[in-house]
């Protein structure tokens, strides 16, 4: 990899030579800007607007703008002799948690490499420092005309170290939050941690650049002669009702995508439902059989009235039936004990009949 800048870190009394390169690399598709008649590039030319003329690179130089318009030149061998210890060292001024860095702070990424073997044994000591502290070291540089502050921590066997912007550099967050007072529900936050645990983790290896392959295959078929490929048809997820459907769509998608639950169509959320005829069919034959329900349950209504009432009727004839019966068990006893009773007493005056007549014949 070729190095951008040459210089040392300074830590205390301990100089490490080393070369800054490029931990990062840009893969966005550049376009040219070209004339849509005739497809002719467009080019940008550097004019000199006290001549009218074209300059090369070699005559364009630096220049401050005053207040009042006023150009001060500043030549790059002015820069170099700025009275500044960072010029051409990465001054380490402190040794801090990593969570204490702002991730808003983050700039470009570099790799600091070794100058040589006498930088092999230095460069390993503060490898194995930051290592063992589970801290980062936070220092300043110069690059690009410019004092700037990084921070470098441990990658592999490597350090690496991030550009830092300076803490005035960061906006503060004035105005960006909603004003509007919400009431965020235990539900809603339940459901949000569903979503988020059924997202789970990924491997960040596995992500690309969609829109990059994408403009790769246009370029390609463009370039044979082809058609360009159609984008796929986003699938319409409907009008969400609120925010509690919303979650809940979010979390079955993200299971379906897992193949943890099967696929479903929610009407209620927008999407489109389509009656099919069996379904007509089966939406009218609960309203028959209901009917049929009705009139079965009225007929048995009618009948079971009708046997409560001929119950109720034979109970009082048969109670009618009982009371004449005990009637006439009564009146029949009544009469034999009359009976019995006037037979004893017409057995008692005939033998004193007897006893008379027979006293008259003697």
């Amino acid at each position: 990899m070729r190095s951008i800048w040459n210089g040392a870190i300074s830590f205390g009394l301990v100089s490490i030579p080393i070369k800054l390169v490029n931990a990062t690399e840009s893969h966005t598709i550049s376009f040219r800007q070209i004339h849509t008649e005739d497809g002719g590039r467009i080019r940008y030319r550097k004019v000199c607007e006290l001549e009218d003329r074209e300059v090369g690179s070699g005559e364009i130089g630096k220049g401050w703008e005053d207040a009042d318009g006023t150009i001060i030149p500043i030549t790059d061998e002015e820069l170099s002799h700025l009275p500044i210890p960072t010029a051409k060292t990465i001054e380490i001024v402190a040794f801090v948690p990593e969570d204490r860095i702002d991730p808003l702070q983050m700039d470009a990424a570099y790799y600091l490499q070794a100058g040589g073997a006498p930088a092999a044994k230095p460069y390993t000591l503060l490898r194995e420092a930051l290592k063992r502290s589970n801290k980062v070291a936070i220092a300043k540089y110069a690059l690009r005309g410019r004092e700037r502050l990084g921070m470098l921590r441990v990658v592999g066997d490597a350090i690496a170290m991030h550009g830092l912007l300076w803490p005035d550099e960061v906006r503060a967050p004035e105005g960006v939050a909603p004003d509007t007072p919400v009431t965020v529900r235990d539900k809603e936050l339940d459901l949000a941690d569903a979503l988020m645990d059924t997202l789970g983790e990924v491997d960040l290896d596995d992500l690309h650049d969609q829109y990059r392959e994408a403009v790769e295959e246009l370029v390609a078929a463009k370039a044979a002669g082809e058609a360009p490929p159609e984008a796929p048809t986003a699938p319409s997820g409907g009008k969400v009702l609120d925010l509690m459907a919303a979650l809940e769509k979010s979390v079955r998608a993200a299971k379906q995508s897992r193949g943890e639950e099967p696929a479903e169509k929610d009407a209620e959320e927008g999407a489109e439902v389509r009656a099919l005829p069996q379904r007509k069919s089966a939406r009218t034959a609960p309203k028959r059989t209901d009917a049929k329900k009705s009139t079965s349950t009225a007929k048995k209504s009618a009948s079971s009235g009708t046997a409560r009432k001929t119950t109720a009727k034979t109970t009082q004839a048969t109670k009618k039936t009982t009371a004449s019966k005990s009637t006439s068990t009564t009146k029949s006893t009544s009469a034999a004990k009359r009976t019995t009773a006037a037979k004893k007493t017409t057995a008692k005056k005939t033998p004193a009949k007897k006893t008379t007549s027979r006293k008259r014949t003697a």
